[in-house]
């Protein structure tokens, strides 16, 4: 099984900048991305982005690009989310996964495993 564990989140004023880290282990061998989503306050959860595991490239919700950045560290099996200009409302839950079943996926019915979740807050 894989075991996803997410840190980094916290409160932040508007404009600021923060770093979420992703941390997998377990038989992650086989997987072919990992992944950050987002749940706000109301909102249903939504894709934010995502990095394919074996060449490092990257993918975005329209909404994010330009100011969160995706990366990895393969020794580590770990994946960040560097978020810069943060704004209100990117306040939300933000939680990684992991897809074993397809590259560049959106959806999240393929990525079968999952953190609990970390708090991103950002006030005005």
């Amino acid at each position: 099984q894989v075991q996803v564990v997410e840190s980094g989140g916290g409160l932040v004023q508007a404009g600021g900048s923060l770093r979420l880290s992703c941390a997998a282990s377990g038989r992650t061998f086989g997987a072919a991305a990992m992944g950050w989503f987002r749940q706000a306050p109301g909102k249903e959860r939504e894709f934010v982005a995502g990095i394919v595991w074996s060449d490092g490239s990257t993918y975005y919700a329209d909404s994010v690009k330009g100011r969160l950045t995706v990366s990895r560290d393969n020794a580590k099996n770990t994946v960040y989310l560097q978020m810069s200009s943060l704004k209100p409302e990117d306040t939300a839950v933000y939680y990684c996964a992991v897809n074993i079943r397809g590259w560049r996926s959106r959806l999240e019915s393929d990525y079968p495993y999952w953190g609990l979740g970390t708090q991103v807050t950002v006030s005005s």
